[in-house]
C-alpha cells in the first residue's frame, strides 16, 4: 500500500480519514478540494485542475481525498489502494451538519482564503443538498467504476462505519507516524 485514493460522499469523513493515514504511514497528503477550488469558490480550470492532481500523484507515497469525476482516471489509475467510506446517509449529514455548523461559527479559512456562508447552505448549491443525492448515486456508481477493467489492479477497502475505519487504521500494524507528517500537498 503505497498509494491510497480515499473516495466517499461528502462530509463522510475523508479528509480526517486520509489525513490521519497518511500520518500513520509518513505519506505525503493530497487534498483534492485544496486543488480544486481557487478564491472567491470559484473552481479551476478542468485543465489546470488535471495538471495540479497529476503533479500531487507523481510521487511515491501518497493519500489522497476526494471523488471529483474530472480526475478519478488519474488518481486511480495511478493508486494501488482505494478506500471508499460507505456511512449511512444519517450518519454523513450529522457530520456534515457538525462539521459546516463549526465552520461556520469559527470563521474558518478553507482552501485559497474561501469560507462557508449561511447563505450557500440554503441555496440550490447547498452542500446538505448534494451529499443527499451523491450517497444514492455513489453507492451505484463506485461498483460500477470499480468494475472496469483498466481499475482492476486496485485493493478495494470498503468500510461502512468510523469504527470499521478506525479498526483498519489499527489493523495495519504501522507505527504512529504522525510525528514525521508532512505538510499537505
Amino acid at each position: 500500500m503505497k498509494r491510497v485514493a480515499v473516495v466517499g460522499t461528502s462530509g463522510s469523513g475523508k479528509t480526517t480519514f486520509a489525513a490521519t493515514l497518511a500520518a500513520r504511514l509518513g505519506y505525503d497528503h493530497v487534498e483534492l478540494d485544496a486543488l480544486h477550488w481557487e478564491a472567491g469558490w470559484k473552481m479551476a480550470e478542468v485543465e489546470v485542475f488535471r495538471s495540479r492532481v497529476t503533479t500531487a500523484t507523481d510521487g511515491e507515497h501518497w493519500v489522497c481525498d476526494g471523488s471529483y469525476t474530472k480526475v478519478r482516471d488519474i488518481v486511480w489509475s495511478r493508486a494501488d489502494t482505494l478506500v471508499w467510506l460507505d456511512y449511512p446517509l444519517p450518519l454523513v449529514l450529522a457530520r456534515l451538519f457538525r462539521r459546516t455548523a463549526q465552520r461556520l461559527w469559527a470563521r474558518e479559512a478553507l482552501w485559497n482564503g474561501n469560507r462557508e456562508s449561511l447563505r450557500e447552505h440554503f441555496s440550490r448549491d447547498s452542500l446538505f443538498i448534494w451529499a443527499f443525492r451523491q450517497h444514492r448515486r455513489n453507492r451505484v456508481a463506485y461498483p460500477a467504476a470499480l468494475a472496469e477493467s483498466r481499475f482492476a489492479h486496485l485493493a478495494i477497502v470498503h468500510l461502512r462505519s468510523p469504527n470499521e475505519a478506525e479498526r483498519w487504521i489499527s489493523d495495519l500494524g504501522v507505527p504512529d507516524l504522525s510525528w514525521k507528517r508532512k505538510p499537505p500537498v
